[in-house]
């Protein structure tokens, strides 16, 4: 049996623990089974290019192709990773820990650390890609591939793919201790969860504020309305939506906590 999930981890580490995969994790499963056809078409473009490229007849969009390909596989691999956990741990005392104490790991690096990360990145690059699409960005070639923003929109989209991935293993997580209640992901997401609500808070101001604003006004104009004043706390200032979004997080954990009726029946 030991064998068998050996080789099975080998050829495709999506099928280990498929019984315990949610929808989420199944999701993920599949669209990277498809990302990965981008590794042989990856291994083609490089080859084509050697070859091409020591014929005399240098091909600038291969070299675009081949960035474009590693790109989209490796961003897709990472939420690939998450689900699968077959990224590189370099912690060598995990896998002593017992199964309990693995869980509450992966509950605080997923939840509390790499979710906001990701989240992080994905606000970072949605301005990112709207900016290339605007643009109708291309390649600094002549001769090269062309309608950039369609690499730089698949960025910001895989971020989103990743919080799935990462989403759904805390729910997998979770449930390995207790049922996987909307209470106790946002608390396992708790970081992660305060970013939601507070971009949130902050697309929904600047869409109403956009709607209002005067004919010609800019992004950055408008993103320094009043809407958007701080707060001074000591030596540091805290935007309205943040304060917002600190104030809502737990009253929101808390209530839906209340509100859990398996609670009142353990009780």
């Amino acid at each position: 049996m030991d064998e068998v999930k050996e080789l099975v981890a080998v050829s495709d580490p999506g099928e280990i623990g498929r019984e315990h995969h949610n929808r989420g994790d199944r999701f993920v499963v599949f669209v990277s089974n498809i990302a990965a056809w981008l590794f042989p078409a990856l291994m083609i473009a490089i080859s084509a290019q050697v070859i091409l490229r020591n014929s005399g007849m240098n091909q600038a969009w291969l070299d675009d192709l081949q960035w474009w390909l590693y790109g989209m596989a490796v961003l897709v691999g990472v939420g690939y990773a998450v689900t699968t956990d077959s990224h590189v741990r370099v912690d060598i005392l995990y896998d002593n820990f017992p199964k309990e104490k693995q869980t509450r790991i992966n509950l605080f690096a997923i939840g509390w650390l790499f979710l906001p990360f990701i989240i992080l990145s994905w606000d970072v690059t949605y301005d990112y890609a709207l900016g290339s699409i605007r643009a109708d960005e291309g390649s600094n070639s002549p001769n090269g591939l062309h309608n950039l923003w369609i690499l730089k929109t698949f960025m910001n989209v895989s971020f989103v793919f990743i919080a799935i991935a990462c989403w759904s293993a805390i729910v997998r997580n979770l449930s390995r201790m207790h049922p996987p209640k909307l209470w106790r992901q946002l608390w396992a997401t708790f970081p992660a969860s305060f970013l939601l609500i507070n971009l949130t808070i902050y697309y929904g101001l600047y869409g109403i504020a956009s709607v209002f604003a005067e004919e010609g006004a800019s992004s950055r104009d408008i993103s320094r309305g009043p809407l958007f004043g701080s707060i001074e706390f000591g030596n540091y200032e805290l935007t309205y939506t943040v304060v917002a979004a600190l104030i809502i997080t737990p009253i929101l954990v808390l209530v839906l906590r209340a509100m859990d009726p398996s609670r009142k029946t353990e009780a």
